[in-house]
């Protein structure tokens, strides 16, 4: 793994922004009391397998490492068959060391693809991710870095045309989440931690692909339900993943004269470890349970869309869109 010091300090700095957020927002909700439940539906299950129902009652500290969750997200989507719908493609993948972006990797790789990941802070996720990925017959290029930083996008895409000679697919992941209870929770700095991450990285990653991107290329960028629907205790967090569905819809039509199509998925509830580090225990344990589906999704229930999205053979007359995978009807 190449990781330049600056790079490293860059993240550790970061890391220790976020969770001085956390720690700030977790005093707040010290005193708050879990909310008493009555008799729930049964959880629907509706996949290739059995999924997890019930969420481990557990908080852990930013930004979190899938390696530390009692309850080990579900990534490698065992009965998913590979068929070549991306070989020999190259992509990028921001947040890819765990949660969603994970197992896109996983999949990304087992249809044939190489597969550079952009991560944080968890070398010990990042590392398991390239296992994984090599497992599947490809290689992995692991950068650490903060996608806040314009000049690291620029370098993690030079990294990756210079390590596999070139680029077709992006997968816009990171993200930073903490919840509020009031918007006078929400702080200049943590406001700018937020917007800087979710929509700012996004912008300056894209932007510095694009130059390497062909026709057939593909651009996905992960949004949320929230960003459609709105969320009373997640305003930046919403605020950011709405301008991304914004930001997907302008560049769908900026780039469809070169044949570049740009996607993106709205996820709802999925066990990763961005909510853990989000939401107090006592919340995490009821995480997933008010969709139509009451469960939350695993990440390996996620990841065949970014297939379905990235692959000119699945969608090469689809561009534009938010695509919601949400565990409820009517997510729009």
């Amino acid at each position: 793994m190449t990781v330049k010091s600056k790079s490293s300090r860059v993240s550790s700095a970061t890391a220790t922004t976020q969770r001085a957020i956390q720690k700030k927002q977790d005093a707040k909700d010290s005193k708050a009391k879990p909310k008493s439940g009555g008799k729930r539906k049964a959880a629907v299950q509706a996949g290739a397998r059995r999924q997890p129902v019930k969420m481990p009652a557990q908080h852990v500290a930013k930004p979190a490492s899938e390696a530390d969750l009692k309850l080990q997200p579900r990534f490698m989507a065992p009965d998913y068959a590979g068929s070549g719908k991306l070989e020999d493609n190259v992509a990028l993948i921001t947040g890819g060391d765990s949660g969603i972006g994970r197992a896109v990797a996983v999949l990304y790789a087992r249809e044939g693809a190489d597969v550079a990941i952009v991560f944080l802070s968890s070398i010990e996720d990042a590392e398991e991710t390239r296992r994984c990925v090599q497992d599947e017959g490809r290689r992995c290029l692991l950068i650490q870095g903060d996608v806040k930083k314009a000049s690291f996008c620029e370098r993690a895409v030079r990294k990756t045309v210079k390590e596999f000679g070139k680029l077709d697919v992006l997968v816009n992941n990171a993200a930073f989440q903490q919840h509020a209870k009031s918007i006078s929770d929400v702080s200049a700095k943590r406001l700018d931690e937020t917007l800087q991450t979710n929509i700012g990285g996004y912008f300056h990653m894209t932007r510095a692909a694009v130059p390497h991107l062909q026709k057939g290329s593909a651009i996905i960028n992960t949004g949320s339900v929230v960003g459609l629907r709105g969320s009373a205790h997640l305003l930046d967090y919403s605020a950011s993943k709405g301008a991304i569905h914004a930001l997907t819809k302008s560049l769908a039509q900026n780039l469809l004269a070169r044949g570049i199509r740009v996607n993106a998925v709205a996820p709802g509830p999925v066990w990763t470890p961005l909510n853990p580090a989000d939401a107090a225990a006592e919340d995490v344990a009821e995480f997933g349970k008010n969709t139509d589906m009451k469960r939350a999704a695993q990440p390996e229930e996620l990841s065949p869309a970014y297939v379905f999205l990235a692959s000119p053979v699945m969608s090469g007359y689809i561009t534009g869109i938010v695509l919601p995978i949400t565990g409820s009807v009517g997510a729009i």
